[in-house]
């Protein structure tokens, strides 16, 4: 499915959680679950900083829909994040059955990005969401984000 004016704007938010969890000095990801109907239901951003690696916003969103959403509900959601989903969250994201994922950056180019600045990659390989849980509809990465996430990357990442 192509990306569409109201994907943008939304990823427009997740960049938004992502810069405030930069400011917070914590790792800039951030995310939002939005329903069937466009309402916005659960925004997050890493927490990782507190010391709990799995602290990510896509999985805290798995876990909410899953108290809070019928499995109807949550198969009809969409998920905007400003990075692809890690492995853990890829598979958080499908055990649940959450519906769409629309993503800013690739797993992939923040590899990349990591490698050119010499910094430490993660601890798990940077698979596709699709490598993880192949029956997910995934779109992305999205036009017009990737020099403001590098930079934010940059700012948190890079020696």
């Amino acid at each position: 499915m192509a990306l569409d004016d109201e994907d943008i704007r939304r990823l427009g938010r997740c960049v938004e959680l992502a810069r405030a969890a930069l400011a917070a000095g914590d790792e800039p990801f951030g995310s939002i679950l939005v329903d069937a109907d466009g309402a916005v239901l659960f925004e997050d951003h890493n927490h990782v900083a507190g010391g709990d690696a799995t602290a990510h916003p896509e999985l805290a969103i798995a876990r909410w829909s899953s108290a809070n959403l019928s499995p109807d509900q949550r198969a009809r959601a969409t998920v905007y994040t400003s990075g692809e989903h890690c492995p853990m969250c890829s598979a958080a994201h499908a055990w649940v059955g959450l519906g769409r994922i629309v993503f800013a950056v690739a797993g992939a180019q923040l590899a990349r990005w990591l490698t050119e600045w010499r910094a430490p990659l993660p601890p798990v390989a940077p698979l596709p969401i699709t490598a993880v849980a192949p029956q997910l509809v995934v779109d992305g990465p999205a036009p017009g984000y990737q020099d403001e996430m590098m930079a934010l990357y940059k700012a948190k990442f890079a020696p």
